[in-house]
């Protein structure tokens, strides 16, 4: 895999049909981009949530590069397709993809969350282009999909509105208040997608507070449920192309992505302290050389 800083993917496609190999494999290199970018700014932070990256970045490659409907340079493009991600804490692995497709100067990721930079560790709208939502506080991104798939309507714009949620925000109110809406409205532009590492800060999700059988409760609130393997870049475009195309449906849609915390290095794969960490520079060293292994790109 021959890795590069920067891609001439356009992100504007129209794609149709199932993902090329030579597809596929653009977006396993950007997941690997995702991976390492965020070991890079985490180590300018001095802290920061590796795992809860590690765990969507090929959700994020697959919807950046392949799904969503972009301009490059272009952030306020008012058709473009909208993402909010309620797990705030991730918007390190965002910040380089932002970058990449020409939403703001490359070298602000440089000076990440030092004073007077507009990369803190959760995205704020109001400072970065290409947010769409100010996330950090648990369980409200959906609520504003709902709000802003309404407001395409009332607009007549054709644009989606895509949704990341950690599995530990499930056991947030507010969640199931957006699901019901967005049922009752028929929102069928409106996707969510669950991040379903199976942990949160505080331990397993389901220690903490049970949220399976996640598929039959979305089902239950009238949206159509898919599941995927979180890290298969093949599975998980062809799934959303598909999910995007579909002119036919009335309901909202949610995919339950199966992943893996701290995908990629194994230590952080079992251990939940993770979630918020920081790496040595040695221990810094060791994880890029084993993520580019694990590619084939060392």
């Amino acid at each position: 895999m021959a890795l590069s800083g920067a891609t001439s993917w356009p992100s504007n496609s129209t794609h149709h049909g199932a993902i090329s190999e030579e597809e596929a494999e653009r977006l396993r290199e950007r997941a690997l981009f995702v991976r390492l970018e965020t070991i890079r700014l985490i180590s300018i932070a001095k802290v920061g949530h590796y795992s809860s990256v590690f765990s969507c970045a090929e959700i994020f490659s697959t919807l950046y590069y392949d799904t969503m409907s972009l301009r490059h340079g272009e952030p306020g493009w008012p058709d473009r397709d909208r993402f909010l991600m309620g797990k705030g804490h991730a918007a390190v692995g965002q910040f380089p993809i932002l970058a990449d497709l020409g939403f703001f100067d490359k070298a602000w990721l440089d000076d990440y969350t030092r004073l007077g930079s507009p990369l803190g560790d959760h995205p704020d709208m109001r400072k970065v282009p290409g947010v769409d939502f100010s996330s950090g506080s648990i369980g409200h991104a959906l609520s504003n999909g709902v709000g802003m798939a309404l407001g395409a309507r009332f607009q007549k714009q054709d644009f989606n509105v895509f949704v990341l949620l950690g599995d530990g925000e499930m056991q947030e109110g507010q969640v199931w208040e957006a699901a019901m809406s967005a049922a009752t409205h028929n929102l069928s532009r409106l996707v969510a997608i669950i991040d379903r590492n199976g942990y949160q800060l505080d331990g397993k999700v389901d220690d903490v507070a049970a949220v399976e059988p996640l598929d039959e409760k979305w089902r239950a609130f009238g949206w159509e449920v898919h599941e995927v393997d979180g890290h298969d870049v093949v599975a998980l475009a062809n799934l959303l192309r598909r999910v995007k195309a579909d002119s036919a449906r009335s309901k909202p849609c949610c995919i339950i992505a199966r992943t893996v915390k701290g995908k990629g290095i194994d230590y952080m794969e079992t251990e939940p302290g993770w979630h918020l960490g920081y790496l040595a520079p040695d221990d810094e060293q060791r994880a890029r050389k084993t993520l580019l292994a694990d590619a084939g790109a060392a």
